[in-house]
């Protein structure tokens, strides 16, 4: 039976779109597919994610398409618009194992410059009892090595903890790691799973 939570935040709590920003900045939507396919691609956002400084992992970047100098810059300076809050219904859910007291932890591919956005734009993420930031630690899911250190911080065994992901790659990884998981594809298949594990809603 799990007694506590592990969250990912990118499209399983928050709502996160690059194309948010580059809908505001190309011509059309064939533009905006093209620039991150083939530019601002999520390979090298990987990158950030691993704790390469934005600043650093852009140059290269600016050096192959200096014409798209600054579009490039907008992944760093308009980071914050490309959010849109918490995904339908997942405010509630973490509302709801608050009030029940249910330990509720974060691991995320996130850049760890980026981390003070996610504390003020959703305090009750930066509440959780820990959250592990991928870019903070220099490596990112699904390396075994990062749920390794996630289990030395929480304060449950991993057998006691649902992990709740949107990719199933980095639920594998998780499930490997001594994990209970399950792959995010709405709220109300997350109440499900977390009903299945123990947890009443």
């Amino acid at each position: 039976m799990s007694r506590a939570v592990l969250w990912d935040l990118g499209h399983t709590l928050v709502d996160w779109d690059p194309r948010r920003v580059y809908r505001s900045l190309l011509s059309d939507d064939a533009a905006v597919e093209q620039f991150l396919g083939g530019v601002c691609t999520m390979a090298w956002h990987t990158e950030h994610d691993r704790g390469v400084p934005m600043a650093e992992n852009r140059k290269p970047l600016i050096d192959a398409h200096p014409d798209k100098a600054d579009l490039i810059t907008a992944w760093d300076t308009r980071w914050p618009d490309m959010f849109d809050g918490w995904i339908t219904g997942m405010e509630a859910v973490v509302d709801r194992l608050s009030a029940l007291g249910v330990a509720q932890y974060a691991l995320t591919n996130l850049p760890a410059e980026k981390w003070s956005h996610i504390e003020q734009t959703y305090p009750k993420i930066a509440a959780f009892d820990a959250v592990v930031v991928s870019g903070a630690e220099k490596m990112v899911k699904p390396d075994p090595r990062l749920y390794q250190l996630t289990i030395e911080r929480i304060g449950h065994a991993p057998e006691d903890v649902l992990f709740i992901d949107d990719r199933e790659d980095n639920i594998r990884a998780g499930i490997e790691a001594g994990f209970k998981g399950h792959v995010f594809r709405g709220a109300e298949g997350a109440v499900q799973a977390l009903r299945d594990h123990g947890i009443a809603l």
